[in-house]
This record gives structure tokens, sequence and C-alpha cells, in this order.
């Protein structure tokens, strides 16, 4: 599960880097997506590494709070892409 969890949490970070350098706006939007998905795929991940006791209740809530606010921003950044595309 921790090899799991490290996996597609930096896949958030690499997804995004590669959405800064995208070459059309459907780019930058489906690399924004993936990022959300890999985030979602981690909080999951985290979940099940809380509920089998490999972290903490307060390990975990440190880290999926931080894991909320990166889906929340990356939510609103898809959103604000979305209905502003000649903002590209």
């Amino acid at each position: 599960m921790s090899k799991q969890l490290l996996r597609c949490g930096t896949s958030v970070g690499a997804n995004l880097t590669e959405s800064n350098d995208a070459i059309s706006h459907a780019e930058f939007i489906s690399k924004t997506q993936i990022a959300l998905k890999e985030c979602s795929e981690s909080l999951y991940w985290l979940k099940l590494l809380v509920s089998t006791d490999y972290l903490t209740q307060e390990q975990y809530e440190a880290i999926a709070t931080d894991g909320k606010d990166i889906q929340h921003l990356l939510i609103a950044i898809l959103k604000s892409a979305k209905s502003n595309p000649h903002d590209w």
C-alpha cells in the first residue's frame, strides 16, 4: 500500500509539471485532470493505511488535510481553465 501511495502521490507533481509545459489548452486540462485523479487515489491509499493501522489517526489527519487541500486547488484550477479557454 505504501508503494502505491508513493507512486500516485509523486505522480501528482509530475503531471502538474507536465501541465505547466503543455502545448495546448486541452493538454493542460488533461494533465491537470490526471493530477486530480492521482490525488484522489492518494487519499484512498491513505484511508487504507489508517484503517489497517499503518498510520495513526493523527498522521492520517495531517497528511489527508494537505491532500484534500491540493484536491480542492486542482478542482478550482480545472473549473477556471474550463470556463476560461481564451485565457490560455
